[in-house]
């Protein structure tokens, strides 16, 4: 009997399964090859420092609060490097699988607001080749996880309006919840809860009675999921995420005196960043579903909710605008893109006419995400993520082949390694694959002077100790090299990508 219904269940669903298994297929194989060949960034080398020194040490379990960051993205680095030698796979992994759920979520949610199968399969078809997920899935950061928690979010809120349920408002706390513990931007989740009403029955029989029950439901999620947040409150430095927070934002005090100075300027970046990852057949695809499609205007409102307040309030109170910031504003947009698509497919009844239709659309995100894979530096992205993962400081190049010198020269003695800085890329990059080895003592240094620290040239006397330059120096001859004045010789230097920036190793000499 189990048999006969598996092999229906086969049977029935045989194109779906068989589209699944492709679709897992590309998205791990895009998301992982070549995973480790793009340089540590600076950020990433302080999240997975993090995670280590969480996993070693459980009294320093809410470290990332010492700079601000909610830590549901390094707990969950924490666990993989249980699973994972190389603590920045480990990093990393965390935002494959968090794109690999995204790319489940919008299926879902697809499915759940244009009840059509097709479409879900297609808005997770176009995140598996939109450039904006594949850069974001593949680095040790934040905000791929972040727009996981959006989706889903938007997800079960979706069908709290829809089931008007408690169990699905216990499970909408669990997952607002956890978005709220990974990244401020998560709370849009609760603000924009009254949204979902656009997708409620208001048709349907004692709709007075099922609204208040919403509401009760909505309460519920609302309170649980602050409770969860308040976790985090049981750290001492709970109240560095505000003083983080206006780091990046305006408070209302200082917005209030300058509402739209900015503004515009904002704007038009962020504009100009969306577009380069949109794209222009993309942009298209979306416009159609809005201008020429009047079915499914309730939901496609319900997403650009999701979508236009937050960008626009971005756009007012934001002191520094980074590509990254903009990914959970924007994947809610894909199941639109899909609904546009699956019109235009259906449309033209003609297989070659469908083939066309698709390769055309498909094409204009594969060279992007090839350049992406292979040659990072040179593919069409915007200039700052450009800058920040390959061809600027902020990026690691040489960092790599730095720890494989030094691993070498510690086989036999001990060394002692000085960096330029002691927080982001230098200490932490090193100390991420150096910290534990008998033979390395690892210092970081700031500000740099014109002559070499006092510590660094006493090392030097006793034994072989090197310096780690990688970043502009004021008061520097170059600004990009070492000052005039230090005793030492260079070993290596690395260019940041196809920049003009370089990783500088040197070899402090003993001084007579």
């Amino acid at each position: 009997m189990y048999n006969r219904m598996a092999m229906t269940f086969l049977k029935k669903y045989r194109y779906e399964i068989l589209l699944s298994l492709l679709f897992c297929s590309i998205y791990f194989f895009t998301r992982i090859f070549h995973i480790l060949t793009l340089p540590i960034f600076t950020d990433e080398a302080i999240y997975v420092r993090w995670a280590q020194i969480a996993k070693q040490d459980a009294a320093w379990r809410f470290i990332s609060l010492t700079d601000g960051k909610q830590p549901l993205f390094v707990w969950i680095a924490m666990i993989l490097m249980r699973i994972f030698h190389d603590p920045l796979l480990a990093g990393r992994f965390v935002s494959v699988i968090a794109g690999a759920l995204t790319t489940i979520g919008l299926y879902f949610l697809s499915l759940t607001l244009f009840k059509n199968r097709w479409i879900a399969f297609l808005a997770s078809g176009i995140y598996i080749l939109f450039p904006f997920g594949l850069v974001y899935d593949r680095m040790a950061l934040y905000d791929s996880l972040v727009a996981t928690s959006i989706i889903w979010g938007i997800y079960i809120e979706v069908l709290l309006a829809k089931k008007v349920r408690l169990d699905v408002a216990l499970i909408a706390a669990l997952i607002v919840g956890a978005g709220m513990l990974n990244k401020t931007t998560a709370f849009f989740n609760l603000y924009f809860l009254p949204f979902t009403l656009f997708v409620f029955d208001w048709k349907q029989k004692f709709v007075k009675k099922k609204l208040i029950e919403w509401g009760i439901y909505a309460l519920v999620t609302v309170i649980l999921a602050n409770l969860y947040y308040a976790v985090l409150r049981l750290s001492p430095y709970f109240g560095i995420i505000n003083e983080k927070n206006h780091t990046f934002y305006y408070s209302f005090h200082d917005w209030i005196q300058h509402p739209l100075t900015f503004f515009l300027g904002n704007l038009q970046g962020m504009l100009n960043i969306v577009l380069t990852y949109y794209g222009f057949i993309g942009l298209l695809v979306t416009l159609y579903a809005f201008v020429v499609m009047k079915k499914f205007w309730k939901e496609k409102v319900l997403l650009l909710a999701w979508v236009i307040p937050p960008f626009l309030v971005f756009a007012m109170i934001a002191k520094i605008v980074y590509p990254r910031y903009l990914l959970p504003m924007i994947v809610p947009l894909l199941p639109i893109m899909a609904v546009g698509l699956y019109s235009l497919l259906t449309k033209w009844r003609v297989v070659i006419f469908q083939i066309i239709i698709l390769l055309i659309f498909s094409i204009s995100y594969l060279r992007v995400d090839y350049l992406i894979l292979t040659d990072f530096a040179h593919a069409p992205l915007p200039g700052p993520d450009l800058a920040q993962y390959i061809n600027s400081w902020p990026a690691g190049g040489g960092v790599k082949e730095s720890i494989g010198f030094f691993r070498k020269k510690a086989l036999t003695q001990h060394i002692y390694i000085a960096t330029q800085g002691t927080f982001g890329l230098m200490p932490f990059s090193l100390e991420m694959y150096l910290v534990d080895n008998p033979n390395v003592t690892l210092k970081g240094y700031w500000p740099i002077d014109t002559t070499l620290p006092k510590e660094v040239v006493k090392a030097s006397q006793t034994m072989p100790t090197y310096f780690v330059f990688y970043q502009p120096c004021i008061n520097c001859t170059n600004r990009q090299e070492a000052p005039r004045d230090w005793h030492v010789k260079e070993i290596a230097k690395y260019r940041q990508g196809i920049g003009t920036d370089y990783l500088y190793l040197y070899q402090v000499l003993p001084m007579k």
